[in-house]
Order: C-alpha cells, then structure tokens, then sequence
C-alpha cells in the first residue's frame, strides 16, 4: 500500500508541471491585454505600457513562468488583479463554497446510486432493470443548464418552494445553507446518478458471472452473505474508480451550476477571471483544481487496494 501511494504521488509531480505549464500558456495568450483590462477603455496606450511593465507582462513568456511558478510553489500566488485581494484566500474561500456544494451532492448521489444500481444488476432483464437502465441512461444526457433551467422555472418561480440563489442571506445560520443547495444539487445529482448507477450495476452483473459466486451459492450459503460478502465487495471496484474520478468533476464542473445559480464557488470564479484577463486568479483556480482532480483519484485508488488484495500486492 505505501509502494501504491508512493507511485502514485511521484506520478502527480509531472503531471502538476505538465498542467502548469499548459495553464499558464494558455492564459496568457488569452484576447485581450492585461493592462487595459485593469485601467479601462479610456486610458491612453503609455499608460497601458507602463502598467504592463510594472506587473512584468511585457516579458517573455518562459520568464514570466519561471516567476510565476516560483512564487506559486512557495505559497506566493499574488493579488487578484480584478479585485485586488490575496489570491490565496480568494480561491480557498470560493474552493470551500464549491466543496460544500459538491459534498451535499454526493452525500446524496453516491449511496443512492450505489443502491439503484446493485438492485438493477441483481435482476438483471427484468422490467424494474430495463426501466432503471433507460432512465439512467437519459440523466447521463440531459445538460446541467437544461435541467438547471427547468428546475428553477418549476420549484422557484412557479410554485415558489426553493429559491432561485444557492447563497442565503447576510447573517443566516449555517444550517440555512443546505437549503439554499438543494436546487442547484439537482442537476449534478441527475448526471452523476446516471453515471454511478450504470457502473454499479455493470460491476454486479459481472460479478454475478464469476464461478466463485456459483460456488458460494452452492454451498447454501444465505443469499444476504452472498451479496454483502461477495458481490458487492468486487462489483464496487470500478464503480469506486468512477466515483474518483466524477470527485474532480464535480470541483471543477461546477461552472455551469454555479453560474445559473450565482453561486460564489471557483467554477464560477473561473469564469469570472477569464473574462478579466485576471490570469494569476484563473491560474490558481485551474491549479487547485488539478490537485484536486488528481488527490481525488489517489483517494480512489487506495480504496479500490483495500478492495482488492491483488492490487495492493502488486498483481
């Protein structure tokens, strides 16, 4: 298990720099000058030039990296250029927000689909498994805009049951907030539902199939102890992968979400940066995603070693 982990942290060293280095590049050659952006329309253009090399953005760009990542790596990140704070304090307090909105989804979505899919793959062919499978199958492709939209027509403004913000107001208990989130969780609970419930009940089917199963059920023993003793130990293997790795999709895909809802989190950061030509904010943003990404995917496969034995030794 430490030789696991170990592989796999090594594996994120590279993988970090690699995405850095996109990042950055891509970033930088964003439409639009940094300068201007910060200054407005109406500032002349000597104006624009000497702020640009204040702030080093009339540097090469391997220079301009090599800067940047150092202060990146030493904790550094820099003000935000829109709004003029830390951007370190900035993203952690918009990564929280998307944390807390990601957390109450999957606290729901990973049990009940868990739940929908091993049900599914234990009566496999029958009507209640095709009916499953083909409403699975159509959140998968519903958009989180489409469903977003129509949730917010229905449940907020016709029969006025939910807000429409995902944010409570000004001073509002902590608990309040949870209610707040339940519209905006919808739309990820539908495609994730989809996704998780699918990978449950192929893993269920397949294992049903192995001949350890037959065997197990021959002996006589309780159809319970088969199922909580067998099946779902080896079918939760790669539906624990998906879950991972929907982790980190859920951090950063939450653009579309947060934006419908006005919602605080670092996907609508994201946006908001892109539009500024606010790069050390949106650099930040895209960086800790990635980590989180990647952690998500550590998390993911360690669970899937105490799963499986052969994975932690190596087979």
């Amino acid at each position: 298990m430490a030789r696991l982990i170990g592989r796999r942290l090594l594996l994120m060293v590279p993988t970090l720099i690699l995405v850095s280095i996109l990042v950055f590049a891509l970033a930088e050659v964003l439409p639009g000058n940094l300068g201007r952006s910060i200054l407005g329309p109406y500032a002349t253009q000597q104006q624009v030039d000497i702020l640009n090399h204040h702030l080093g953005a009339d540097k090469p760009l391997y220079e301009r990296y090599a800067v940047w990542a150092g202060h990146f790596v030493t904790g550094h990140w820099g003000a935000s250029l829109q709004l003029g704070t830390p951007v370190f304090s900035t993203v952690m307090r918009a990564l929280g927000n998307s944390l807390l909105l990601a957390g109450f989804a999957l606290v729901i979505i990973v049990p009940t689909s868990i739940l929908v899919g091993v049900y599914a793959g234990l009566r496999r062919d029958s009507l209640l498994d095709r009916a499953i499978t083909i409403s699975t199958l159509s959140m998968t492709v519903i958009p989180e805009f489409v469903s977003g939209v129509i949730l917010i027509v229905v449940f907020a403004v016709t029969l006025h049951w939910l807000p429409v913000s995902a944010m409570p107001p000004q001073g509002a208990p902590f608990v309040d907030r949870f209610y707040y989130l339940i519209l905006p969780a919808i739309p990820l609970m539908l495609l994730e539902l989809g996704y998780i419930a699918r990978m449950a009940r192929v893993g269920t089917v397949q294992v049903l199939a192995m001949p350890y199963i037959r065997t197990a059920v021959l002996k006589g023993l309780p159809r319970h102890r088969v199922i909580f003793g067998h099946v779902l130990r080896n079918a939760l293997v790669p539906t624990v992968t998906v879950i991972g790795s929907q982790v980190g999709w859920l951090i950063g895909g939450l653009v579309v979400v947060e934006f419908l809802f006005v919602y605080p989190g670092i996907g609508n950061m994201m946006i908001n940066a892109a539009q500024f030509h606010d790069v050390p904010l949106l650099e930040a943003c895209v960086l800790v995603v990635a980590v989180l990404y990647m952690l998500s995917n550590l998390i993911a496969d360690i669970v899937v070693a105490l799963l499986n034995p052969r994975i932690r030794m190596g087979g």
